[in-house]
């Protein structure tokens, strides 16, 4: 029997890109999720159920039930920077030409 190689192949350092969507969707994708990670951070270092935390940041608890479970692609960027900001987590863009 033939032994098969295997093949390894360096990543992008965005999993979208290398999941094959396009760059700008693949972009826009990862600060969504990074994003909603650091207010995921928020919550548990203020120790905040969702409930807490959608009354501190005035919305609905559905909103933060899709921040938890990382349902990004239904939460523009405008919305998760906004949301960040009424929980006083700095958000900054660094950009590379």
């Amino acid at each position: 029997m033939k032994k098969g190689r295997t093949r390894i192949t360096r990543g992008s350092r965005n999993v979208f890109l290398d999941l094959g969507f396009p760059p700008h969707e693949a972009a826009v994708m990862l600060l969504r999720c990074e994003i909603a990670e650091a207010l995921r951070k928020w919550m548990a270092r203020e120790e905040l159920t969702q409930a807490q935390a959608a009354k501190r940041l005035d919305v609905v608890q559905p909103r933060i039930s899709e921040i938890a479970r990382n349902k990004v692609e239904k939460l523009s960027l405008d919305y998760l920077v906004g949301l960040c900001a009424k929980a006083g987590v700095s958000v900054a863009v660094k950009l590379a030409a």
